[in-house]
């Protein structure tokens, strides 16, 4: 019966910089790729210090990416998108600077687009349900609930 011997530091980092490469990684992504290749444990913080060094891996820049696509792409509220960088053990420093990013202008914009057209959708339905189903979908999809009031209230 043959079993895999451990990567050694070499391998697990050349490995480590190929997945960074290829994509913008957080330091939580990187330590649970670190566990599925068998990597020892007091290799870890010596390979996340190389990857760092060497600019593979920046938590700043992942979260200013993710959240980025996650609002371009996705059309994800704040919140939703502060929960999941949250979630991936993010800073709060670069969460804060990620969400920055975020157009103002932009993002009240595409809040009263989604909230238009989920409201239109529900025509079917009795005006308070219709209200409340809108401001439901957009508290789901991360928008604040100070906005969405406000906004479904004018509708």
């Amino acid at each position: 019966m043959a079993f895999n011997l451990p990567l050694t530091k070499e391998q697990a980092l050349q490995k480590l910089k190929h997945y960074c490469a290829y994509q913008e990684r957080c330091h939580s992504e990187v330590k649970e790729k670190l566990y599925s290749l068998g990597v020892w444990k007091k290799d870890h913080n010596e390979i996340i210090a190389a990857l760092i060094e060497e600019d593979y891996l920046n938590e700043e820049r992942f979260a200013l990416a993710f959240a980025g696509g996650k609002w371009r792409i996705k059309q994800w509220g704040r919140v939703k998108i502060k929960y999941e960088l949250k979630q991936k053990q993010v800073s709060d420093y670069c969460i804060k600077k990620a969400l920055q990013q975020i157009d103002e202008e932009e993002y009240l914009a595409v809040l009263g687009k989604l909230a238009k057209e989920k409201y239109s959708a529900l025509k079917n339905e009795q005006y308070l349900v219709r209200k409340k189903k809108t401001m439901d979908y957009l508290m789901g999809r991360g928008f604040e609930s100070n906005l969405v009031n406000k906004l479904v209230n004018t509708i």
